[in-house]
């Protein structure tokens, strides 16, 4: 008996000898596995690159080794000698204002930020011109310098050299910012960024008790440098109630990174669907080779070669064909990196030198390589199964039924390893089980009205069109293109029906439902001894609007049922409530707009220990229930309060809503601003105008927040991330295509045979030609009745399940589907068929 190693060398040798032919009829191939595989390797390189920099270059993110944050405070002299024993500390301070033109003509929300003599301990802030930043910071005939981000000149109308008023001080600009070393661990800001002095800031009048303050104390290490973990013990054992934030180096922008990592993952799973989808590109690009290669299969076994040796020369075939396509697309993820450091190089510093991440690339060959076996096994079962007596009367694979178990076995086994490795590689696993959940579930769906198709063609009424009746007949025959057409197109347009539902939806909102709901402004750090003022003047201004007002004040949470927030297991979704300072509240009344769902509200006049009514969503996600306890840190102070109540919370609406609101003994007699909003939906933009320059003239320190302005930050956001969306999805379909493509190349052999024998019994060719269209055309805009349906309800799920948003139907989304899967369908139709119907019939007809 040969043994397998013979068997194997001999399968080898063969499998060499043949490919010398070249790749005919394995380019779709390559390009779904290249194309696929590409995404994934980009998408998780691109990745790697953001997160590496951020980590190594994290002292010059962060302009510190370490960073210990302060909200609505400055260090007492003890903390501060605390942190001067570590080594050099440099104290920014940043919060939002308005900064205004001498004459009052104009104004603009700024992010101010204000540095001392020793910023930045790492990196160098760039300006123009370029100069020390203590020169351009400089206070010249009681005027402060500041350096501004070029947009803020834009859209003032000014230019370097004139004078701004922020608070109660002039300020003179001196320069425009080129490259801020800290902005990315500074946090995202919705405006312009000014930079001055901590002097000219405090001269300025807008840093008091209860204005919205961040204070960042960060230090150069001396040396020996300490651990991060041993500087956070210290701290926690020496000022357990400060209340601080501490961030090292090595996560310089936490948030950031989280971001890129789900972003990343999320266009990982959509390169995977492209990759899939792809799948059945290679399963019919398999089937199709070794379909044309039949006389070839017949001969090896009439020569004597046994089944599994014709298995084995395939596989090493499509094993080798895939390792050129996975190269091709680990070469398309390598370069990737490089590519999109150039854009990033203003805001990250990204190296633009070539670099490999092998991990990543290593992640996209896995995947490449299973899906390729996962999808080329059955085939390869089908040709083991057919005798050589069959293919040698011309039969190919339609009537050969399912290969034998050890085939569905090896399909099955190398699928649940595909979703094994999207499962164990993903942060968030849930997420990614129901998105492969959902992609398998869509396979088995697709099948399902594919056949529900062919059972409707074959039960159609009489036609008297030979032409459509062919079509209707071509749809529901054995060998039919059907599942073919629906499985390749539907998926793909599937995924771009529900982002562009999506994405419309999304931005009908912001431009227009939400703008009539939401207040007109945002009024921030409002003074106690100012709130009487600024009433009067709100109301004078605008009789008809409503104004609200809530006292205001900004704390951390810092413990959960007594144990510290960061040993606390918290899942990904609830992360944003722990981290950093929250909006705090109290209340007599429960507020606008939320409805108490479990618990009670405290009795007016309530005198009792702290309470808390916490919302309901976010207190799930931490685990919450009621009567438990949260620690709170507010100015300094550890205040415990016990959860009374869950309340659901419109934030959607953009009114005033908060995550905690406390009963109001909480804070007797504590320091605070307050917040108001105001609400005048027949207020014109000359009367919005106007109310805005009046609170900013009139109150320089209060923080007048225009909500069109920031839904118009957020909209241009939005548009920016559907774009990147939109490109993986675009991935997707035109893996869709290819897979066309190849179901279509895959039947040309069958095709061929109708077309000569239509021709034969007198079928001219233009009959011919109208008979594919409408085939094409039935099968396209059944696909696209799927695909809407399938789109429209995943969007449906995403925007009033997840992100609690009204949907509609969009009428040009479903005009696009449409008109992209007729096109699609008929034009790579007819382009592979055209070929077909110049067949000479005397060839084909010796044949059959």
């Amino acid at each position: 008996m040969t043994s397998f190693g013979t068997r194997l060398s001999i399968a080898f040798r063969i499998a060499l000898r043949e490919l010398r032919g070249g790749l005919s009829g394995f380019y779709i191939f390559l390009a779904c596995i290249a194309l696929g595989t590409g995404a994934i390797a980009a998408v998780n390189s691109v990745s790697t690159a953001i997160t590496n920099a951020i980590s190594s270059e994290g002292r010059t993110l962060l302009a510190g080794d370490v960073r210990f944050e302060l909200d609505n405070r400055e260090a007492t002299s003890d903390e501060l000698a605390f942190l001067e024993g570590f080594g050099t500390v440099s104290v920014t301070t940043n919060l939002r204002s308005m900064a205004r033109l001498p004459d009052g003509s104009d104004q603009s929300l700024v992010e101010i930020k204000a540095v001392d003599e020793a910023y930045p301990l790492y990196g160098r802030l760039i300006a123009a011109p370029d100069q020390p930043l203590s020169e351009l910071l400089v206070a010249d005939n009681g005027a402060y310098g500041a350096v501004v981000a070029p947009l803020l000149l834009e859209r003032m109308n000014m230019r370097v050299g004139d004078e701004l008023l922020v608070g109660n001080a002039r300020f003179r600009i001196n320069g425009t910012i080129v490259t801020e070393p800290d902005s990315i661990s500074d946090g995202f800001g919705f405006a312009p960024r000014f930079l001055t002095s901590r002097e000219g800031l405090f001269t300025s009048g807008l840093v008091a008790t209860g204005s919205l303050v961040e204070h960042a104390y960060k230090i150069r290490y001396n040396e020996p440098a300490p651990t991060a973990d041993a500087i956070r013990e210290r701290a926690q054992a020496e000022h357990p109630t400060a209340g601080w934030s501490i961030r090292s180096s090595d996560r310089a922008a936490p948030a950031l990174t989280e971001n890129v990592e789900r972003f990343s993952q999320f266009l990982t799973l959509v390169g995977l669907t492209a990759l899939v989808v792809g799948g059945v590109g290679v399963a019919n690009a398999v089937r199709a080779f070794l379909d044309s290669k039949r006389t070839v299969i017949a001969t090896l076994k009439c020569v004597g070669a046994p089944a599994s040796v014709v298995v084995m020369v395939y596989l090493i075939q499509i094993t080798l064909v895939a390792s050129v396509g996975i190269l091709a697309g680990l070469v398309l993820g390598a370069i990737a990196p490089p590519i999109v450091a150039n854009y990033l190089s203003g805001i990250l510093p990204i190296s633009a030198e070539a670099t490999l991440y092998p991990r990543a690339l290593l992640l996209a060959a896995v995947f490449g390589m299973l899906v390729t076996f996962a999808f080329a096994i059955l085939p390869l079962g089908h040709a083991r199964k057919v005798p050589a007596t069959a293919l040698f009367r011309e039969q190919g694979f339609e009537a050969s039924g399912l290969p034998s178990w050890p085939y569905l076995f090896a399909m099955a086994l190398a699928l649940g390893a595909l979703a094994a490795l999207a499962i164990f590689t993903s942060e968030q696993q849930r997420i990614a089980t129901i998105f492969l959940a959902a992609m398998a579930a869509g396979f088995v769906l697709l099948r399902v009205v594919a056949m529900g198709i062919a059972w409707l063609a074959k039960r159609s009424p009489p036609i008297h069109s030979a032409a459509l009746r062919l079509a209707v007949g071509n749809i529901h025959r054995p060998g039919a293109l059907t599942p073919a057409v629906t499985l390749s197109l539907g998926l793909g347009l599937s995924l771009l029906v529900a982002l562009a539902l999506i994405d419309g939806n999304l931005r009908r909102e912001l431009t227009g439902n939400l703008p009539e709901r939401a207040p007109n402004f945002f009024f921030v750090d409002i003074q106690s001894g100012e709130i009487d003022g600024f009433r009067n003047l709100v109301e004078g201004m605008a009789p008809e609007g409503k104004l609200i007002e809530v006292p205001m004040l900004r704390g951390r949470i810092v413990e959960l049922n007594g144990t510290d927030v960061a040993k606390v297991e918290v899942p990904p979704e609830g992360r944003w409530v722990l981290r950093g300072d929250r909006g705090l509240t109290y209340a007599k009344n429960i507020p606008e707009n939320s409805t108490v769902t479990e618990g009670e509200w405290w009795a007016d006049g309530y005198t009792g220990e702290p309470l808390v009514s916490f919302a309901e969503q976010e207190g799930r996600e931490l685990g919450l229930k009621i009567g438990d306890t949260i620690t709170i840190n507010v100015l300094g102070r550890n205040i415990t309060a016990k959860i009374a109540n869950f309340r659901t919370v419109e934030w959607e609406s953009l009114s005033m809503n908060f995550v905690m609101v406390f009963s109001p003994n909480t804070f007797a007699g504590a320091p605070h601003a307050w917040l108001a909003t105001l609400i005048d939906q027949d207020a014109t933009s000359a009367e919005e105008a106007s109310i805005l320059r009046s609170v900013t003239q009139q109150f320089p320190t209060i923080t007048t927040v225009r909500v069109k302005d920031a839904l118009d930050v957020v909209d241009r956001l939005v548009g920016q991330l559907a774009t990147a969306i939109r490109a993986a999805a675009a991935i997707a379909l035109i893996a869709s295509v290819l897979v066309l493509s190849g179901a279509l190349a895959a039947g040309n052999r069958a095709r061929t045979h109708d077309a000569v024998i239509l021709k034969t019994l007198g079928a001219t060719r233009a009959m011919l030609i109208r008979a594919f269209t409408y085939e094409y055309m039935l099968l396209g805009a059944a696909t696209a009745l799927f695909a809407l349906v399938a789109g429209g309800g995943i969007a449906w799920f995403v925007l009033s399940q997840i992100m609690k948003l009204p949907s509609n139907f969009l009428p040009d989304v479903a005009a696009m589907t449409l008109v992209i899967a007729l096109v699609v369908t008929i034009g790579i139709g007819l382009a592979g068929t055209w070929r077909i119907l110049g067949q000479k019939a005397a060839p084909v007809l010796r044949e059959l």
